[in-house]
């Protein structure tokens, strides 16, 4: 992904997965299209889920990339996939 939206949430009360929804709804409502793709900081997807072949939430991909912040999501959509589709 090389573009792609932004997220802010840092609400520990607030599961990591229902983040991710309520980032995505936003992106479908400003850009749309529905997000298929979320980055976020390894920490926080290790504390949420652990195991690796369970990194989804709905139709949206979870991966793990070091330089995203604590609490930030960068969500949007995998060029790749989309290209082959």
């Amino acid at each position: 992904m090389n573009t792609g939206m932004l997220w802010f949430d840092n609400d520990p009360k607030t599961a990591l997965d229902v983040k991710i929804q309520q980032a995505a709804e936003y992106y479908r409502h400003k850009y749309g299209r529905m997000p298929d793709l979320c980055l976020v900081n390894p920490g926080n997807l290790e504390k949420a889920i652990p195991e690796p072949e369970s990194r989804q939430t709905g139709k949206i991909l979870i991966r793990p990339l070091r330089s995203i912040l604590p609490g930030h999501l960068w969500i949007g959509v995998d060029e790749k996939f989309s290209a082959s589709n």
